[in-house]
């Protein structure tokens, strides 16, 4: 099974740990954040790995080479340009043209079950995307209030936000290829909308296992802390 892994961002918010290291190379422990994903993804099967590169290409390379001491074949896809979170997979049409795949973000930490993920998108005949999806809960930093025209009916001292959102891994059939453009700045969010207008169905997969999207400093930090706690089992 195939994967692409956006690897190829500045990382600005999480300078100055980027200025000498690009994003899926800062270490959590005794290894990358990049090569975490590699080995889970490698034990669910996901054997033929192509990164999307960019910034600091050469050390992820350097780093990383052919993917044989992970059991996986590693590919490179070098960005003149940004792409953006969907675009880059156009480059590699030929390469991905004969079955579905994952997509995912270079700057995830999860336990996530890709297989099972894998198969559950195969099930719908009717849909070539599936997003992965992840609840969140986010504090909220005042107090909500409810009323009746002038008068106070209720006040909730901080409540917290429940949101649903994108988890930055995706399954992509083929079939797709015929709307993503080539050599263009193009989101996933613009292939959402796309499909949205003109009525292809998406369907999602509700993620349960752990996630954590390290975008800024106080996520590294935290990252760092949940491989100490939580991820023995990808340690060796």
């Amino acid at each position: 099974m195939k994967v692409v892994i956006l690897a190829g961002g500045l990382g600005t918010r999480l300078k100055p740990f980027t200025d000498l290291i690009p994003k899926p190379l800062l270490p959590l422990g005794e290894k990358s954040l990049l090569e975490l994903q590699i080995e889970l993804l490698k034990n669910h099967g996901f054997d033929e790995i192509f990164l999307a590169v960019n910034y600091k290409a050469e050390m992820i390379k350097s780093q990383l080479g052919d993917g044989s001491r992970y059991g996986v074949k590693l590919k490179y896809s070098l960005e003149e340009k940004p792409l953006g979170t969907c675009g880059p997979v156009a480059l590699l049409k030929n390469e991905l043209k004969e079955e579905p795949f994952l997509l995912m973000n270079g700057d995830i930490l999860t336990k996530a079950n890709f297989s099972e993920i894998y198969n559950y998108a195969l099930q719908f005949k009717d849909s070539d995307f599936t997003i992965i999806t992840k609840n969140i809960t986010t504090p909220f930093r005042f107090g909500s209030i409810t009323s009746d025209g002038d008068y106070v009916t209720s006040v909730e001292e901080k409540p917290n936000l429940k949101f649903e959102i994108l988890a930055g891994m995706y399954i992509i059939k083929p079939q797709l290829f015929d709307i993503i453009p080539d050599d263009t700045y193009f989101g996933i969010d613009d292939l959402i909308h796309l499909m949205l207008a003109q009525k292809r169905p998406i369907t999602k997969y509700l993620l349960e296992e752990y996630w954590l999207d390290i975008g800024v400093v106080k996520d590294y930090e935290k990252a760092k802390e949940v491989y100490q706690e939580h991820f023995n089992d990808l340690k060796n």
